[in-house]
């Protein structure tokens, strides 16, 4: 993963918010966010959060969707949705 990326998981919601706001904070000009499953709802609050709250001069977009396959916990694969939401000031 790189360094300009948020990976959005099961921690809670403004700690991936406070992870954007410090990147930016820190000089980073773009930071995607990212998430596959049920997180995605999460990601896009996390975009809308920053760009409303803390940066209202960030652009979000162009989002890319797409689908991942990867290995079910019972065996086999299985197909995932993912969402990178480019995040930039």
């Amino acid at each position: 993963m790189a360094e300009n990326e948020i990976l959005v998981g099961k921690k809670p919601l403004m700690s991936y918010v406070l992870a954007v706001i410090t990147q930016f904070s820190d000089g980073t000009s773009e930071i995607t966010v990212k998430a596959r499953g049920n997180t995605i709802s999460k990601a896009v609050d996390v975009a809308q959060i920053v760009k409303n709250k803390f940066a209202k001069d960030a652009k979000i977009g162009p989002v890319n969707i797409d689908t991942a396959e990867v290995e079910a916990k019972e065996g086999g694969k299985i197909n995932v949705s993912t969402i990178e939401i480019p995040i930039s000031k």
